[in-house]
């Protein structure tokens, strides 16, 4: 560090209310991934069909040979439930997100499996939006980790849950508090994790986003049961520091796809 980094540096930690993070842990800690939050609203009956149909068939190869590694795809069971289909893209850098369609758009084998779609008129749409939010994984948990049961026919349920909070200060404070060891407390109660991240663009900031999955709505409250009841969660949720971090929560309960990678 040269004499004018080193002046910024000491600048910057007099001005921030905030502590500084360890950046020599940082930089030795894996790539954070992006997680690619995608909600497409869809038309009911033969065009909800065709549509997730063209999902697994044409848009997830095309994505995987674009380098977007997993694709998780999800209907909702519980939750605003109009005709959707939730897509979760895991990306490796934010060029990767910032690419993809212009990559997408040169795939040959994908404009030919998807041309229903990709080339359905005006007057006769194949879905109606699309919503999308952009969220980078925690350093605690930096990488998005498949289900074990992704790609097999065992029956199991994913939650996404969103946090959001009255300010920036309280959502940087709650990913500490996740980043403390709230994380392990999840696997332990059975409250398997799939990701952790927080919202870099998105409706509803600051916030942050997560995923767990379980084998099914009985499992999922024995599991929420037991991580209320952890030593380790009471104890950490009791500290003062990380009191009123939170003011809203939104949870939906999903069920994967036959193709979902997640």
């Amino acid at each position: 560090m040269d004499r004018r980094e080193f002046l910024a540096a000491g600048a910057l930690a007099a001005a921030s209310p905030l502590p500084l993070p360890d950046l020599d842990r940082l930089a030795q800690s894996p790539a954070r991934q992006y997680i690619e939050l995608r909600r497409y609203h869809l038309l009911p009956g033969t065009k909800q069909r065709a549509f997730v149909d063209f999902v697994g068939a044409a848009a997830i190869p095309a994505m995987n040979r674009a380098g977007v590694a997993k694709v998780g795809a999800f209907t909702v069971v519980y939750g605003e439930n109009a005709p959707t289909l939730l897509l979760a893209l895991v990306h490796p850098s934010l060029d990767s997100v910032v690419t993809l369609r212009e990559r997408l758009a040169a795939d040959a084998e994908y404009a030919r499996a998807g041309s229903a779609v990709l080339e359905a008129p005006m007057s006769d749409p194949a879905f109606v939006r699309v919503e999308s939010s952009l969220l980078r994984a925690f350093a605690s948990m930096p990488a998005v980790e498949p289900s074990a049961a992704a790609g097999t026919k065992t029956s199991r349920i994913y939650e996404l849950r969103t946090y959001e909070s009255h300010s920036d200060r309280a959502a940087i404070n709650k990913v500490k508090m996740f980043d403390a060891g709230e994380i392990p407390i999840f696997r332990r109660a059975g409250l398997t994790p799939v990701f952790f991240g927080e919202t870099v663009i998105g409706q509803g900031m600051p916030s942050l986003t997560y995923m767990i999955t379980m084998p099914d709505m009985p499992a999922r409250d024995a599991a929420w049961s037991a991580f209320g009841q952890d030593p380790e969660w009471k104890s950490l949720s009791s500290d003062p520091q990380y009191r009123d971090n939170v003011s809203a929560i939104s949870d939906i309960i999903l069920r994967p796809t036959s193709y979902s990678q997640i």
